[in-house]
């Protein structure tokens, strides 16, 4: 891995000492409680050089993935998580892609 990040993406801080995978290391940066509404970019300001490994070969920045969230602020961590899962899609981050006439009730 080339690139010097803030923290190990597979260590305790990156990934709590495991390999997990986009949506759940961001999910672990936020308190579902304390931290809603977000602001959008304040969350990135402080954790966007944070790495989030998307599979086991693929790791980017967080601010990459925020690139594609439209959102100015969250009320909370249910639309924090369709805003992600939306931007990881639009920005081709995740190889499967439901598809069909309802793409969202399609199972992965």
């Amino acid at each position: 891995m080339s690139q010097d990040w803030p923290v190990d993406p597979d260590g305790e801080e990156g990934s709590e000492g495991m390999r997990k995978y986009d949506m759940r290391i961001i999910a672990d940066k936020v308190d579902e409680e304390e931290d809603f509404p977000m602001v959008v970019s304040e969350f990135v300001e402080e954790y966007g050089d944070h790495p989030i490994r998307i599979n086991h070969e693929e790791v980017v920045a967080m601010r990459e993935i925020f690139e594609y969230v439209d959102a100015e602020e969250f009320e909370e961590i249910l639309d924090m998580h369709k805003a992600v899962g939306a931007a990881m899609r639009e920005g081709n981050f995740w190889k499967y892609h439901p598809q069909g006439e309802d793409p969202e009730k399609v199972p992965a």
